[in-house]
């Protein structure tokens, strides 16, 4: 197939080869039709075809860190639009109102993580707030969460 007939998608144009994870990459500053400035960010937990999260521990950490990242600075979680986990399970995209620094985000994000290794509870692990309540695993968010944490998030992701 032609690939100069599909649209340019910024996550297929990375060297997924030439990055070192753990980091937080910013995607995209967008600029809408009435001035509003939105920031994709990548945050990368684990290294790119070489390792991947587990479904359970990935849907974990999306609800412990949807609930952290906006708990903890009311300011900052008045900006977060949306955090989702990647396809290839390897981290998450995160969309913010404004454009923001690599370095508060990471800040923010090493923050949250502190509090995902002490949780003892899931948030919205229940059959009314959740899609698929019964894919959790609080032990694997936890050790995902701590593996980031020992190698220590960086915005310098190219190897």
């Amino acid at each position: 197939m032609n690939e100069s007939k599909f649209s340019k998608v910024e996550s297929f144009e990375l060297d997924h080869t030439k990055v070192k994870a753990p980091f937080v990459r910013k995607c995209t500053v967008l600029t809408g039709d009435k001035g509003d400035i939105v920031t994709k960010f990548d945050l990368r937990f684990t290294q790119p075809n070489e390792s991947e999260m587990q479904s359970e521990g990935i849907h974990t950490l999306e609800h412990l860190l949807a609930t952290y990242l906006r708990d903890a600075d009311e300011a900052f979680a008045s900006k977060i639009i949306d955090i989702s986990p990647m396809g290839c399970r390897t981290g998450f995209y995160m969309t913010i109102w404004g454009e923001w620094d690599e370095s508060v985000i990471a800040q923010k994000l090493t923050e949250a993580l502190k509090l995902v290794i002490v949780a003892d509870s899931i948030p919205a692990n229940n059959e009314i707030q959740c899609g698929n309540y019964r894919l959790h695993s609080l032990p694997l968010a936890k050790k995902y969460a701590k593996d980031v944490l020992d190698k220590g998030l960086s915005d310098n992701y190219m190897k």
